[in-house]
């Protein structure tokens, strides 16, 4: 796994401002590593969000179909009926 980049450390003639600097750094990247730690770890918190996220696609994906359901409509039932009965008088008609 490989790490931060390494930063060289501040010389011995390093003014008050370069180390004050290097201190911050290292604090900001001490405090985001604890932060991502703690993300890790917090394993109630992650099956929470991994919760919510499926709720919320398989909300999409509701809303979806709905959508295309009300795009195409079905065929009506009347046609289907019809288109039956015609195939039944075809075949009907054959077998005479």
């Amino acid at each position: 796994m490989a790490g931060p980049e390494q930063r060289p450390e501040p010389g011995p003639d390093a003014g008050v401002d370069e180390l004050q600097a290097d201190i911050e750094r290292t604090r900001e990247e001490l405090s985001d590593t604890v932060s991502a730690l703690s993300d890790k770890f917090d394993v109630k918190g992650r099956a929470q969000q991994k919760v919510t996220d499926t709720r919320e696609a398989v909300t999409q994906r509701s809303h979806d179909a709905v959508s295309t359901a009300r795009a195409k409509p079905a065929i009506p039932v009347g046609v289907v009926v019809t288109a039956v009965a015609a195939v039944a008088l075809v075949i009907w008609l054959r077998r005479r």
